[in-house]
């Protein structure tokens, strides 16, 4: 099996769609409505294809042609578990799909003890943004995104994500704070006890403002605060220590973007409960070895990836080798080109296909077609 080689990669955009726009945060415009995974496909000498998200340029594509599946996906060290090494990572996620192509496994199979049918992973609705700019009445901007949460109910979640943080930019300061408020107890109110709030603030936030929000919502058991402010371990510690004061239990979740070089040393001394790198920015080889580490911290695996598509499905199995995985973040959309019809959503867990690699099924002919609009393809 791995003395095959790479004889062919290929590349392309595909375009999809979310089921509404997405609004903004606290600090940027409007994300839209489309989404455009990049996709890469691997083949090997005797035939057999992988595929999966991938920024890979033509000039590496090529450099790779005639690579061993054997130098892609091995063991390190004496451990038995296998990663596809940092050099490689442009094409990771095409490769772990290939592994599990020739050897009939899920990916799930290949990282962790779980083996069987019946897989799933927590997983967050994110498509809570700020949606409401346009309206001048706080009850009926709270309506709205509490509207939206039902439409997650409906779709099989249990937990949401709550974009906050009105004030940094796009409303006056005061109102801001009210409507985000306003919104987190309207979203409590339509999600009932038993479902799971997370908030976001995308750094839009400082300490007092963090400590108000929670302060407000103490009765709505906000599960995780994530990106309040821009890390700093001083702040984060003033946080922990008020919270604990006031009997708040709210996680403190970071590092979706431009994280701090710090940020690991403070989740090891207790300043950060959720670790949250993007998966393709950082990697899934690499998250799987930090997940563990994190095991031993106590602190919680969460990857970002709103926007990828792909890491709906290459997150959920991301959990099986990790202890303490939180949640997958689930951004909906339909890719043409990709059937991702396996993977459904139930109660808050995402029901993962018991089949070979990450158990997606690619389109050729839309494929090819956007293949030859817009990407290459590298072969010997």
């Amino acid at each position: 099996m791995l003395e095959q080689k790479i004889v062919q990669i290929e590349w392309a955009g595909l375009q999809g769609q979310r089921p509404r726009e997405a609004g903004c945060n606290s600090r940027l415009a409007i994300h839209g409505l489309y989404v455009r995974p990049g996709i890469a496909v691997i083949t090997t000498d005797q035939g057999v294809s992988g595929f999966g998200w991938s920024r890979i340029s033509q000039s590496e594509a090529e450099s790779l042609i005639g690579t061993p599946i054997a130098d892609l996906y091995g063991a390190e060290g004496e451990g038995e578990q296998k990663y596809v090494p940092d050099a490689y990572r442009a094409i990771e996620y095409p490769v772990w799909d290939l592994v599990g192509q020739l050897t009939g496994k899920p990916v799930y199979a290949l990282v962790g003890d779980y083996q069987g049918d019946g897989y799933t992973a927590p997983c967050y609705d994110t498509s809570l943004y700020i949606d409401d700019l346009h309206l001048t009445d706080h009850q009926e901007a709270a309506d709205l995104i509490a509207a939206e949460a039902q439409e997650g109910i409906d779709q099989g979640h249990t937990t949401f994500k709550i974009k906050i943080g009105r004030g940094a930019m796009h409303m006056p300061l005061e109102s801001g704070m009210q409507r985000d408020v306003m919104v987190i107890k309207a979203v409590r109110q339509t999600v009932g006890t038993e479902a799971t709030i997370l908030l976001d603030a995308n750094n839009g936030y400082n300490l007092n403002l963090t400590k108000t929000v929670l302060a407000e919502t103490i009765e709505d058991q906000v599960y995780w605060m994530e990106e309040a402010f821009h890390e700093d371990g001083q702040l984060y510690r003033n946080l922990k220590d008020w919270m604990a004061k006031h009997g708040i239990e709210t996680l403190v979740a970071d590092g979706e973007g431009g994280a701090s070089a710090n940020l690991l040393i403070w989740a090891e001394d207790g300043l950060i409960d959720v670790i949250q790198y993007d998966i393709f920015g950082y990697g899934f080889s690499r998250w799987l070895k930090l997940g563990q580490k994190l095991d031993t911290w106590g602190v919680h695996t969460a990857p970002h990836h709103y926007g990828g598509y792909y890491g709906n499905f290459a997150t959920c199995h991301l959990k099986n080798g990790i202890q303490n995985f939180g949640f997958v973040e689930w951004d909906a959309a339909v890719v043409p080109g990709i059937d991702d019809s396996s993977y459904t959503i139930q109660d808050g867990q995402v029901q993962v296909p018991n089949r070979p690699g990450f158990g997606l099924t690619l389109d050729r002919q839309v494929y090819d077609s956007a293949v030859k609009d817009d990407g290459f393809i590298a072969k010997g």
